[in-house]
C-alpha cells in the first residue's frame, strides 16, 4: 500500500519562501524558508495581518510595496486565479532595530486555494528574494552609465527585462483600473435592470443571478417578482441570446415590458403574447425564451406559460418533482404570424417549492437536455428540507455553477 504523504512536512521543507494567508489577509502559516528570508519566527507572524507584519518603509517616499501587493491579493480574491507580480521593491523591518528597514527586492506570485464552496479559502504568497541580484546589477551598472555599449549581451538583456518589467507593471495597472471602471458601470447597469421592489416583501423567495465565467458580470438572463394584489405573485425568468452589454440592454427592455404586461393582463399566456409582439421590434430580441408563472395563494394554484423555456419544477414537500411542461410554445418572435399562447395550471400544497431557472443551470456541452433536467430534479429532491436561501445556494453548488459556468444563470426558489 502506498505510504501517506506528510503534506505539512513537505510545506515546511519547501525551499521557496511561502506564507499562507486567509481571505482576510491574516497570516495563518509560514514555512522555514520564509522565516529565514524575513528573519522572523512563527510567533512573530502567525495571526497578524500581512501589512501589519510588513508595512511600507516610512523613510521611502516612493514605497509602493503594500499598495501593489494589496491590489494583487484582492485580484486573487475577486477572480479566484493566480496573480504573478512584477519585480517588487518591498523593504522589511529589521527585528532588533525598531524603526529601521532593510532594502529588499522580491519576485512574488499569489495563488488561491479554493474551498468546497468554490471561494478562496487561502492564498499562497510565494516570494523569491532577488535582492542580491538587483544590488549586484545596480553596483555594476549605475543608472548614469547604463549604456548599451558598456554592457555585454547578457547584462544588456537583464537591464532591458528589468526596465520592461516595471513598465509592464505600470501599464497592467492602468489596464486593470480601466477594466475595473468598465465592470463597475456594467454591474451598476445590471443591478438597476434586475431591481425587483416587491421581492423585499417575500422572505420565502430567493433569487440568484450568475453571469457566464469571464464576462463583464452582465448578461441576457433575468428574473422578476411582481405582486398582483390582493393575493397573487407573478414570477418570471428569461434568457436573451448572447452575452455582454448588448444582451443586457435587450434583456432590460423585455423584462420591463413583461413586468408591465402581467400587471395589466394578469394572465401569463396573454403577457407572453404581448412580449412576443414587442420582441419583433427590438434588434437582438428574437429567439428569447421566457416563462411566466402566477401563484394564487388563496386557491393554491400555479398558472404558467412558457415561450421555449426549460420547464419550471414543482418540488413536493416529500421530495417528488413535477415538471410544469404543459404550456410550452416557441421562443419570442419565431412564429411568422401571431397565435394565442398556451396556458396551464397546477395545484400545490403548503410546504411545496417552486423553482424557475434559465438553461445555464442545466445545459452542458455535448449532453442532451433531458440529462440535465434529470440531474436537476435529483438535486431538487434532496433540498426540500432547506430554507430558500440555502436551497438556492445548494442547487448552484451541486450543479457546479456556484462560481459561474459557461452560460449565464438566473434562478428563483419559492417556498409555497
Amino acid at each position: 500500500m502506498a505510504s501517506r504523504v506528510d503534506h505539512a512536512a513537505l510545506f515546511a521543507a519547501t525551499p521557496s519562501p511561502y506564507p499562507v494567508l486567509g481571505p482576510d489577509l491574516v497570516i495563518v502559516d509560514v514555512n522555514r524558508a520564509y522565516l529565514a528570508a524575513t528573519g522572523r519566527t512563527r510567533e512573530d507572524l502567525l495571526g497578524r495581518h500581512i501589512f501589519n507584519a510588513f508595512p511600507d518603509n516610512p523613510a521611502d517616499p516612493e514605497a509602493d510595496g503594500v499598495r501593489n501587493l494589496d491590489a494583487s491579493l484582492h485580484r486573487v480574491l475577486a477572480t479566484r486565479q493566480a496573480d504573478t507580480m512584477a519585480l517588487q521593491k518591498y523593504d522589511i523591518p529589521v527585528m532588533d532595530r525598531p524603526g529601521v528597514f532593510e532594502e529588499r527586492w522580491w519576485s512574488p506570485v499569489n495563488t488561491p486555494v479554493l474551498g468546497p464552496d468554490g471561494q478562496v479559502a487561502y492564498i499562497i504568497h510565494r516570494v523569491e528574494d532577488v535582492t542580491a541580484f538587483v544590488k549586484a546589477h545596480q553596483a555594476a551598472h549605475p543608472a548614469a552609465a547604463l549604456l548599451s555599449e558598456h554592457l555585454d549581451e547578457t547584462q544588456a538583456l537583464e537591464a532591458e527585462l528589468y526596465a520592461r518589467a516595471r513598465e509592464l507593471q505600470r501599464l497592467n495597472e492602468e489596464l486593470r483600473q480601466a477594466h475595473t471602471r468598465e465592470r463597475e458601470v456594467a454591474v451598476t447597469l445590471q443591478q438597476a435592470m434586475l431591481h425587483a421592489p416587491d421581492l423585499a416583501r417575500h422572505r420565502d423567495v430567493a433569487v440568484r443571478y450568475l453571469p457566464a465565467t469571464g464576462s463583464l458580470n452582465v448578461c441576457g438572463d433575468w428574473y422578476d417578482v411582481v405582486d398582483i394584489p390582493p393575493d397573487r405573485i407573478a414570477l418570471a425568468v428569461g434568457d436573451v441570446i448572447g452575452h455582454g452589454l448588448d444582451a443586457a440592454a435587450v434583456m432590460g427592455m423585455l423584462r420591463s415590458a413583461l413586468s408591465a404586461a402581467i400587471r395589466a393582463l394578469e394572465r401569463p399566456a396573454q403577457a407572453l403574447e404581448v412580449l412576443g409582439l414587442y420582441a419583433r421590434s427590438i434588434d437582438g430580441a428574437l429567439g428569447t425564451t421566457a416563462v411566466k408563472a402566477i401563484i394564487d395563494t388563496r386557491s393554491r394554484l400555479i398558472t404558467y406559460s412558457s415561450a421555449g423555456h426549460p420547464p419550471p419544477v414543482l418540488v413536493r414537500s416529500e421530495g417528488r418533482c413535477e415538471l410544469l411542461d404543459q404550456a410550452t410554445d416557441p421562443p419570442l418572435g419565431t412564429r411568422p404570424v401571431h397565435v394565442p399562447r398556451p396556458q396551464a395550471s397546477a395545484s400545490y400544497k403548503c410546504g411545496d417549492t417552486l423553482v424557475l431557472y434559465t438553461d445555464g443551470l442545466i445545459e452542458r456541452r455535448d449532453e442532451d437536455i433531458d440529462v440535465g433536467l434529470s440531474r436537476l430534479t435529483d438535486v431538487l429532491g434532496d433540498c426540500v428540507g432547506l430554507g430558500t436561501e440555502q436551497f438556492a445556494d445548494t442547487v448552484l453548488a451541486r450543479l457546479g455553477v456556484a462560481s459561474g459556468g459557461r452560460d449565464d444563470v438566473a434562478l428563483i426558489v419559492v417556498r409555497l
